[in-house]
């Protein structure tokens, strides 16, 4: 019996609602927002913000400036105290912990019920349907998802109150249709100790039928290699013959998918990805053909955007989803079902396509290195590491870059520590191909780098195998969805990592 066609037929009026993104977007985006105020209404945040009074867009882009994490800490730290009716209505107990990316400093993201309802859990099943959608040969429910979580802690010893990764508070909370689908157990998925987790997971899935796979695509590597080991075998084909599709975020996949393409070698592998971040489900691949994700205009979500240039204005602009400009880069801001109120999130997108409205992510607004005016962001990276790779045959597991600033004679450049898992075939090239690919991308780093006057030729620091693994474990981040931190503004990062490089 094929079980995944049984269970495909119940979603088909659900495809039609994402069929309508196409051409009711804002219509869609404004009913959101007004229930979002409205559930939200009689909350201390809404009292002091004149919800009452809102009665359409521009009465709600009124009620408070642009928030950053700092403006809600208080409030936050209060709901994880055990108050009520804060920033969302009653009381949130559960708290998905961010490592901010760019410092040491934890941020704790309120997980309502309503927003682990209307916007996590269904930016999974979306997922999984449109994917459906697009193969309707699957086999997808014929064998188990390895989802791949984190752990989570108690939270001021409230009861029933926790903090952890969004994984390990999606694990927990799943419904029991999914759990008899899901791979490994919630004891095994919850492990706090990544490398404990790790040998569990592939002891534990050795001989299971793995059809799909989620997760971080560094993690879930590693998880991977280690099932490899166990098996003796040359391929996960050979190990999970029905394996067939693997849904990524958290970082970019680019730096990956050569690796990812020699474990799986079945050239009808499929890969989705997913934005989903600790603060809510955002986007999808819902097209094979077309890498850029559909934002779910659907969900607990009201989005607005400030263009990247304005972002350290007094008064940006900001601007709705309706608002927005293909090819631009823009700031994102939510206001959620979490109780997160016109939040400046720190992630940087592009549009492609407004109809229906489709983007990538192109950095973080505090994942960018400006200390000479040349406005390098990970988008650009991405891009110059692709096309030194495949110039060299290299493949590269982790990397982090900072400036080294000017010395006595003016000179400057950027350093870039790279750990690979294949080395380049000739370094020089290597760095050569990056810096080049990197001055075509952006005008203003070609700039700077005008016949070496004020940027001299980026420096390349090969990583010793581990090393990134070896710093995130000393700050306690191995595993969950901890990322390395791309590009820099600063050389804290760097400094710490190059300390450990022995």
């Amino acid at each position: 019996m094929n079980k995944t066609k049984i269970v495909k037929a119940f979603y088909s009026r659900r495809l039609k609602e994402i069929d309508r993104y196409a051409h009711h977007a804002e219509e869609l985006q404004q009913k959101v927002m007004m229930r979002l105020v409205s559930e939200a209404r009689h909350t201390e945040w809404g009292l002091a913000h004149g919800f009452k009074t809102v009665k359409d867009y521009s009465t709600y882009a009124r009620t408070s400036g642009i928030n950053s994490y700092e403006e809600l800490k208080d409030a936050i730290e209060r709901m994880r105290h055990g108050e009520r009716d804060i920033l969302w209505k009653g009381a949130v107990k559960w708290y998905a912990k961010s490592s901010g990316t760019t410092n040491d400093k934890s941020k704790f993201i309120p997980v309502s019920n309503d927003i682990l309802r209307d916007t996590h859990y269904r930016g999974g099943t979306d997922s999984v349907i449109t994917y459906l959608q697009n193969n309707p040969k699957s086999r997808f429910f014929d064998g188990r998802a390895l989802i791949l979580g984190g752990s989570h802690a108690p939270n001021y010893n409230l009861p029933h109150s926790l903090v952890g990764d969004l994984s390990a508070i999606l694990i927990e909370n799943v419904s029991p249709f999914v759990n008899h689908f899901r791979t490994p157990t919630k004891e095994v998925a919850l492990t706090s100790d990544f490398e404990v987790k790790r040998e569990k997971i592939a002891q534990m899935t050795l001989h299971q039928n793995i059809t799909n796979i989620s997760g971080v695509p560094s993690w879930m590597l590693s998880v991977l290699r280690r099932v490899l080991e166990l098996s003796g075998k040359e391929s996960l084909d050979e190990v999970w013959p029905g394996l067939e599709v693997f849904f990524h975020g958290g970082v970019a996949f680019t730096p990956y998918r050569e690796q990812y393409q020699r474990l799986i070698r079945r050239p009808d592998m499929h890969y989705v990805e997913t934005y989903n971040a600790s603060e809510g489900f955002f986007g999808l691949q819902t097209d094979p053909t077309d890498s850029a994700m559909t934002l779910m205009v659907d969900y607990g979500v009201f989005y607005e955007f400030i263009p990247l240039e304005e972002l350290d204005k007094p008064s940006p602009n900001v601007v709705p989803l309706w608002g927005v400009e293909t090819g631009r880069n823009y700031a994102m801001v939510i206001s959620t079902s979490g109780g997160l109120w016109r939040y400046l999130i720190g992630d940087t997108v592009r549009f492609t396509s407004t109809s229906p409205y489709r983007f990538v992510i192109t950095g973080r607004t505090k994942f960018f290195i400006n200390a000479f005016g040349e406005e390098l962001i990970v988008d650009n990276a991405e891009k110059g590491l692709k096309a030194a790779c495949e110039a060299t045959g290299a493949q590269i597991k982790d990397y982090t870059a900072a400036p080294v600033f000017m010395n006595a004679e003016g000179k400057c450049r950027h350093q870039w520590v790279i750990e690979f898992v294949q080395k380049p075939n000739d370094m020089a090239t290597f760095a050569l191909t990056l810096d080049r690919t990197l001055q075509q991308v952006n005008s203003d780093y070609e700039a700077k780098r005008y016949k070496n006057i004020t940027l001299q030729p980026l420096e390349i620091v090969e990583a010793r195998p581990g090393l990134f693994d070896d710093w995130l474990k000393s700050k306690g981040k191995l595993g969950g969805q901890h990322k390395v931190p791309r590009l820099s503004n600063t050389r804290q990062h760097i400094d710490e990592i190059l300390s450990l490089n022995h």
